[in-house]
């Protein structure tokens, strides 16, 4: 069976956005089971409270739930258990020092499939004040109505 080209998307984390601010994103590979990788597919899989840990020079998603596979049985996994991410190194040396020094945090931003193996994206982010947050929604709604009058006028 040939590999799948392309790229599918299967999980986001929406929530991300309206608590951070994502600086830049990282595609990084997932060491995943078997099952985990089956579940995934079928789109069981929630990011909303996970975020990332670098411990010994190794990256970890933590708190990423991936729901028990149900066709699954005494080899099922953990939902909550620490996903290894596939970086390079320099790579995570980098995002390291970030994190420790500056006050950025890692969080997983959606999960995909492309080219047929499971990718995810990670965001380097740093947090919003409420105040920033009621900005970004005032600059969302006022781009909604910018795009409302535009139809209007299209229409017309």
């Amino acid at each position: 069976m040939p590999r799948q080209k392309g790229v599918k998307p299967v999980a986001q984390n929406r929530k991300a956005y309206h608590e951070y601010f994502v600086e830049e994103t990282y595609e990084c590979g997932l060491s995943l089971e078997g099952t985990e990788v089956k579940s995934i597919r079928a789109g069981k899989i929630n990011l909303k409270e996970s975020y990332c840990m670098i411990r010994n020079g190794e990256i970890f998603a933590e708190g990423m739930h991936i729901s028990p596979y149900e066709q699954g049985n005494i080899f099922n996994h953990d939902p909550l258990r620490p996903k290894k991410l596939l970086m390079h190194k320099s790579e995570i040396r980098k995002l390291a020092g970030l994190v420790s020094r500056q006050g950025y945090a890692l969080i997983p931003l959606k999960v995909y499939l492309k080219d047929g193996r499971m990718k995810l994206e990670l965001g380097l982010c740093k947090g919003k004040q409420l105040h920033d947050k009621r900005d970004s929604a005032a600059d969302r709604d006022a781009q909604r109505e910018i795009q409302r009058a535009f139809s209007r006028r299209q229409d017309g």
